[in-house]
């Protein structure tokens, strides 16, 4: 019977927020896999064994044949190509993905184009950013007639230990030219550049944010049908925000084209633990209601990035677990409605919306 829930990457930091979760809820149904068995071991005898340990590499595609009693497959770690997630949909195993790289997420939804009937589910942009950001960006379009334009603002904490794959996606972008849609064309754009600042919630105040490559903003023109959307970052310090800013422009940042300064810019940045362990995202919409031109904002915040992606996958998982989707390959956005979602995370997150006076 495929009844399993397979999170590879289960005993990650945000893998365990996922298994620890789902395992409550379908205890003896989830299995935290990796490469390791003893670390999957030991973290799923901290659940009570409500949790499965089970070794798997998801760079070796033929894994998937331990799948065979697998109905919903979350992958927590970053992949080079598109075979694995194949292989998960040749299966008719349902697919859960946090990648932020629009590039990998890209690749998964063309695997549409070449595949000539899917009888499974897959869902991309399950996270933080994109994901929370996505749903937010949908709630203005709920609450609109009409949304011209849509500012993403992501605030991080300094103090969060992330993971190896997601430093390595940071430094990646931090010198990075990509394109956005602005006025419904394509605008080159650079990370770091073009500071916009806004007031975010709760006691952050008013901080001015830059430009950098998320998912969610090459996305949401196509899923929502919105002309303009950018996405911007600063951190929990003022000062160091500005500090990374001034360092693009100077220049110092070419100097990652080499490997060797990039691993040590990546070892840095996984020791660098100044600040707090906070996260916010802002959206601020504009566009039409009754007629009149409008703002309207919706934001979300609370402590730790991987947990709150952690709790966005499992409520993924959940809903998926328990009724049918249609089968295809979908943003957050595509399938679930926002309130739902932010309902469902009020315990660890605060959210806020309405009109900009």
């Amino acid at each position: 019977m495929k009844d399993k829930i397979v999170v590879i990457g289960g005993y990650g930091q945000v893998g365990q927020v996922i298994c620890s979760s789902l395992g409550d809820l379908f205890p003896g149904k989830v299995y935290a896999a990796g490469r390791s068995f003893d670390k999957a071991a030991r973290f799923a005898a901290t659940t009570g064994n409500k949790v499965i340990p089970i070794q798997l590499d998801a760079h070796d595609i033929n894994a998937v044949d331990l799948l065979e009693e697998g109905t919903i497959v979350v992958m927590c770690l970053d992949q080079d190509n598109t075979n694995f997630v194949e292989r998960c949909l040749q299966k008719k195993i349902h697919y859960i993905d946090i990648s932020a790289s629009h590039d990998f997420l890209s690749k998964v939804r063309s695997i549409e184009k070449h595949m000539t009937s899917l009888e499974s589910t897959s869902v991309l942009s399950v996270g933080l950013a994109p994901g929370l950001t996505n749903m937010l960006v949908k709630q203005c379009v709920n609450r609109m007639d009409q949304v011209h334009s849509a500012d993403i603002f992501i605030m991080l904490g300094l103090g969060e230990q992330h993971g190896h794959a997601a430093i390595e996606w940071m430094v990646d972008n931090i010198a990075s030219s990509f394109s956005v849609v602005e006025n419904g064309v394509n605008k080159q754009v650079r990370s770091l550049e073009e500071g916009k600042t806004t007031d975010f919630p709760g006691k952050f105040g008013r901080r001015t944010a830059y430009r950098f490559n998320f998912s969610d903003q090459h996305v949401l023109p196509e899923t929502l049908g919105i002309s303009s959307v950018s996405t911007r970052i600063c951190f929990d310090s003022s000062w160091i925000t500005r500090l990374i800013a001034l360092m693009k422009k100077l220049g110092v940042y070419r100097s990652l084209q080499y490997p060797a300064v990039r691993r040590s810019m990546i070892n840095l940045l996984s020791k660098f633990h100044l600040g707090t362990e906070v996260y916010a995202a802002k959206v601020s919409a504009n566009g039409i209601n009754n007629a009149q031109s409008v703002c309207y904002e919706c934001s979300i915040h609370g402590q730790s990035e991987s947990f709150i992606t952690g709790k966005t996958a499992a409520f993924i998982a959940k809903k998926m677990y328990l009724q049918d989707y249609r089968p295809g390959i979908f943003h957050t956005e595509e399938l679930f409605e926002p309130m739902e979602l932010f309902e469902e995370l009020k315990a660890w997150a605060t959210f806020e919306e309405g009109w900009k006076s």
